[in-house]
Formats: structure tokens, sequence, C-alpha cells
């Protein structure tokens, strides 16, 4: 890969190994993710009349410098820049914090444009940005998602230290009769209006490109999996005993719900047939999935194959591995666990094993995918979340077998017709029902002057013998106060519940302590733990039997929704409260929502006649692959475009061979080892 963009940032003048590093940490790598790195807002930087300005709005001022600017300080580092701005004839008082060396840049007498946030009653402006007349030649400033290790500022100047040295090095991965066909840009194009757009039409019109290339680009991926999958799709028939299968039946202590029944059928069904599987299994949180998995596994075993089950997090792996092994043990199957944290020694007994057929089937995180994994017969791959995996990452668990049936799972029900345009041409399965003698979780949103109430079934609970989660929201913005804020949580808890042993659990812990607590709260020495949102797909505590989300108006409703289902897993009755006070009325019905829809299914519904992809479909939240400039939902057509395109062109050229398609290729082949970065 010679192509200049794919080199580290550190080929920048000023990029040194520390501040790569900090980028690394928004998965910025290369020149080329520096490029593609969208903003995902503009700040309109047209000057507005003083009169038409309402309170609290993010506005642009333009006017003349009328008193010295002087700067005062107050606190450790902290300092505040104050002068007087003439605009026609109001004056208005600027205030910039912390950025005390704009002083020399303000002079008595010379024109100015401030952008900030406007304080009607104080006729002032609590400025962001200062920008010199001349400079405010497109009126828009854009706004990059950033971190506590990289600030706005430093991103922007990086940004366009890569656009003056490289933007000349930009090919195109769309064909030109596509980009004519659909009226998109030029990949160069593409990147420099995303960047730095004249006005607002021309920031839209690279969006709708960009929107349509990152579709592209996955739906490429897609389109070369299912091609290298119906090369050989013959796959091989499981011929499973189903005397085995009936040993597995006997041997649970509960009996199938009717929908895990069907779904069991479809599978084996497919697995049957000489054609390879490729099955998606939606199924709501609880739902029972683990066990129509189980039975997919043993089904395997009993034909003469091997099977693996990749999940996106060690403490998920760990739980499925307990439950599998309890499960299959007894009926002769070796079970093994496979990590970041596995042992070296131990690691090596595996990767013997699972090369002679020793072990039966093997669960674990993308360990599974390094080279040393190899199967002596690997005849079903099980997905869970799979959207939390690359197609890369999924295509290298696939190729270790010859041809194995694929079962991808998901909590996070997606639609029918969404799910088969992202996930191409997969079967869908689909499990509505709880599993019998499950009581559904009563739900309640309650105001913070509610608390009262809140408490009360607390003490109820806890007198009763059963464990509280009180769960506070994270902001991805900044880590120290997600922190901060459920230490003071933890803090109030312990001093309002004295007598019970309250422990907080976040997510800057070392895996070993997460462990360590989340043993002690199964084991029942916890009353109330206090964590933030890492507890979403973790342990099953049957005995935790109530969850307080705090602040649940800042978390998602797919993420209320999976939180609420780490309750509910005994036979008793089980209580969420959701305690918020939003402020808007669209944050208001989403409370009244979370609170009267249990149902994964309808909530999904619900939530995409609310706000398209919205919180649903946010980040590692949902059931579809994470795309950082398009919206699966609102750009839907985009998407099934994008689709035909792909697969049109992985038809007449799949091996990208075609001269036209060399950086496509290039690029193709780079995502895949940022995919397998981890």
């Amino acid at each position: 890969m010679n192509n200049a963009l794919f080199a580290p940032v550190t080929d920048l003048k000023g990029v040194g190994t520390k501040t790569a590093a900090d980028l690394g940490s928004l998965g910025i790598y290369s020149i080329y993710d520096l490029l593609y790195y969208f903003p995902f807002r503009y700040d309109e930087l047209e000057s507005m009349p003083l009169d038409q300005v309402m309170d609290g709005q993010k506005v642009m001022l333009k006017g003349i410098v009328a008193t010295e600017p002087f700067v005062s300080r107050f606190g450790y580092k902290k300092t505040r820049l104050s002068f007087k701005l003439r605009i026609d004839h109001e004056v208005v008082m600027v205030n910039f914090f912390n950025q005390p060396w704009l002083k020399s840049k303000i002079e008595i007498g010379k024109d100015v444009a401030i952008y900030g946030k406007y304080n009607l009653d104080r006729q002032s402006l609590s400025a962001f940005k200062f920008v010199a007349t001349k400079e405010n030649d497109s009126g828009l400033a854009p706004v990059y998602p950033v971190n506590k290790h990289i600030h706005q500022k430093k991103l922007v100047s990086l940004i366009k230290l890569a656009l003056d040295e490289y933007l000349e090095n930009v090919e195109d991965i769309v064909p030109l009769k596509i980009r004519q066909k659909y009226r998109l840009l030029s990949d160069k194009d593409l990147v420099k209006w995303m960047h730095k757009p004249n006005n607002i039409s021309q920031a839209e019109i690279a969006k709708r490109s960009a929107i349509f290339r990152e579709f592209y680009l996955f739906q490429i991926q897609l389109a070369l999996l299912m091609n290298e999958n119906s090369k050989q799709s013959q796959g091989f028939a499981k011929k499973y005993d189903l005397q085995e299968v009936a040993k597995l039946t006997k041997s649970l202590p509960f009996e199938l719900s009717h929908d895990q029944k069907h779904v069991v059928n479809e599978i084996f069904a497919d697995m049957h047939s000489p054609r390879q599987m490729g099955r998606l299994l939606q199924g709501d949180v609880g739902s029972g999935k683990t066990i129509v998995a189980v039975y997919a596994i043993y089904a395997a075993i009993t034909a003469g194959y091997q099977a693996a089950l990749m999940v996106p997090t060690e403490i998920l792996a760990t739980q499925h591995f307990k439950k599998i092994d309890e499960l299959l043990r007894p009926l002769g199957v070796r079970v093994a666990l496979l990590t970041g944290n596995t042992k070296t020694l131990e690691r090596r007994e595996i990767y013997r094993e699972l090369t002679d057929g020793t072990i039966n089937v093997v669960i674990g995180t993308h360990a599974l995918i390094q080279n040393n994994v190899i199967f002596k017969k690997l005849g079903l791959v099980i997905i869970d979340e799979q959207h939390r995996f690359g197609v890369g990452q999924r295509r290298s668990l696939i190729n270790k077998g010859e041809n194995p049936d694929v079962l991808a799972m998901t909590a996070t029900p997606i639609p029918r017709t969404l799910a088969l345009t992202v996930y191409g041409d997969m079967q869908v399965s689909e499990i509505h029902e709880l599993p019998s003698g499950r009581k559904p979780i009563i739900s309640s949103w309650k105001t913070s002057s509610q608390m009262d109430e809140v408490y009360q079934r607390m003490h109820e609970q806890l007198k009763a013998g059963f464990q509280i989660y009180a769960v506070t929201p994270l902001i991805t913005e900044s880590e120290a106060l997600d922190l901060k804020n459920a230490e003071t949580l933890h803090a109030k808890l312990k001093h309002d519940f004295p007598d019970q042993n309250v422990v907080l659990l976040h997510g800057q812990m070392s895996g070993a302590q997460k462990d360590e607590i989340m043993t002690n709260f199964v084991n029942k020495k916890i009353d109330i733990l206090v964590t933030t949102s890492v507890i979403e797909v973790g342990v099953d505590v049957p005995n935790a039997n109530m969850m307080v989300i705090y602040n649940a108006d800042r978390f998602g409703l797919s993420q209320l929704h999976q939180l609420r289902g780490r309750i509910g897993r005994g036979k008793t009755q089980s209580y969420c409260y959701f305690v918020a006070d939003p402020k808007t009325e669209s944050g208001k019905a989403r409370m009244k929502i979370i609170a009267q829809i249990s149902d994964g299914f309808k909530l999904a519904e619900e939530d995409l006649k609310m706000r398209g992809q919205g919180d649903l479909f946010g980040k590692a939240q949902s059931g579809v692959p994470e795309f950082r400039v398009g919206n699966v939902v609102n750009n839907y057509n985009t998407l099934v475009v994008a689709q035909k395109v792909a697969r049109t062109l992985v038809k007449e050229d799949p091996n990208l061979t075609n001269s036209s398609h060399k950086f496509l290729k290039q690029v193709l082949e780079y995502k895949e080892v940022q995919q397998n970065r981890d």
C-alpha cells in the first residue's frame, strides 16, 4: 500500500508519538483517517443584527472594539478576558474564558467578529471564537467530535495541515458514471467541502456525497463477503443426531418457548441443508437467545463439527462460557474460553486442543480471529452483537472453517427490511416471547421531586433480601466528569443507606477490579451497586430485582431498554425506575414511552417514529453497524442505492482487478487492517 494517504499521522509536521496516541483515541491513525474525519455540525458565523438575537442564542456579532481588553484571574489557571464591543449605537460586554493570549489581537477601534452565546439580560457575549473580519470567508466553522485527549483547536489545525499537503493525493472510490448518475462529488471535492464549505448549501451537498460514499464502502465489503460465500455456498449438510439433541432437551430445567422452538427448527433446517447457513437471530433482552445458540452448537458437535461463539466483551464471553459449559459439559462436550486475558500457557493448550479437535466449542472475544487459532473442523460460527464487529473481523473467523454455517445474534431488534438491507442476504429469525415464568418488569418514570417513592421501594427490596443497581449516565466527551457523577451518587447512597454495602463500579477500573466487584455482587456481598452503563452487557444476577437509572433522559431509548434487561432474570417481580427531569417535550415523550413499553420490537418502532435513526441506532447501542455520517433510517433510500451499485460492481469485478478500482481496493485493505487493529 504505497499511497501516501495511508502513511501514519506522524508524517505530518509537528505530530510526534504523544499527539499520534491522542489522535488514535479518536480512531485516527493515518493521513487518510484525518482527511475523512468529518465535522458533525457547523457553527454558522454569519453575523446578525443585535435586535434579532434571542437570549441564549449562539451567534456571531460584528462591531468595533470600544475599550482596552482586560484580563482578570480567578482560581487556578482560570482567566477572563473582557472588553466592550460597540455595535451601531449599542455596547455589548464580551468575555473570553481561559484564552488570555487573545489580548494581543484586540485593539481599540479595530473591526472584529466574535462568535459566542448571547445573554439578553446582561447584554453580554460569552465568546467561543475570535474571527478577524477578513478571515471570515465562509461564515461556517466546522465542529468535530473530540475527547479529553485532543481539543477542537488542535484537531482543526491538523486537518488543515493534512488538506494543504495531501488533498492532491485523494482519489475516487465511487465510479465516475455513478457519480454523474446520482450527482455526487469527487472524493477530492467531497473532502474539501466537508471541512471547508463556502456556505451551508455546499456543506449539505458534500454531506450527501459523504453519506453515499460511507454506505457504498460498507456495502462493497458486504458484497465481497457474500460473493466469497456464494463461491462455495454449497456448504456441508450437518447430519446432526436427533437422539443426542433430545438428551439436551431432557436435561434442561425449563421448556423452550414457542418462539424458541420455532427458531431452533429454522436453524436446524438450515444446518441440515447443503447450503451454507447465513441467519440473523433478533431477540429482545432476556428472550433466551443463548439457549437457542446452545442447540445450534450441540447439533453441530453431534454432526462431528466444532463451533465458535464470538462476543464483543470479555465479561459477556465469561458469562456465555459459564452458562454453556454448565449445560453441555454433562453431555460430554469440551468448552473453552479464549480472551485477551487468557494466560499464555492456557492459551497454548487451547490452540493445541482446537487444532486436534479435543475442544468442541470455543467462546471468546476478537482473540478468536488471531492467526494462532486453527480449528480441526469448524462447522458453525456464532457472532453475538455482530454489529460490534467489522466485516473484516467476521470474515476472519468464518474463513477459519470450510464454509461453516453462520448465525449472528442481536439483542437490539431492528425492522426486518432494515436488517435485510444492512446484513445482505441473511435470513432473519425473531424471538418475541419471554421465557416462561418470567414476570414483566414494572417500569416507572419519576422526577427528582418524587425520590421519596423510589427510596421507599429501595428500602422494601433491600429488606426482602434483594439487590439494587443504581446507574448514572456516561458522557463520552468527559470521562473525568462521568467518574465524578458516579462518585457523587455513590457518596449520596452510602449516606442515605448507611446499613447497606454500597459499592461503585465504573469504566476506568481495570478488568480484574470490575470482575471482582461483579463476582461479589453475584455472591450477594454487595447490596447496592452504583455503576455507569458498563453493566449494559454483563453477568446475569437473578437476585438483582431493582434498578434506578439517574438522569435517564441522557440515555438513548435502546440503551435504557438494554440496561433494564439486566434485571428481571429471576422469577420474582422486578422494578425499574427512570429518574429524569427532561426540559423538552421530546424528552418527556421518551420517558413516557420507556416506562410504558417493555417490548424491544415495539420500542424500536416508537423510536423510529419519533426521531428517525435517533438514539436507537446511535453508537454501539444498536443492532446496526456504526456509521459516522449516514443515518440508516433517515438515509435509507441512499443505503438501498449504495447496496445495488456495490453488488453490481462486485458482480462485474469480483476481485477488484480493474485499474479504476485500485484506490477502492487500497481503502478496503486499509480498513480491514484498522478493524483488526485490536
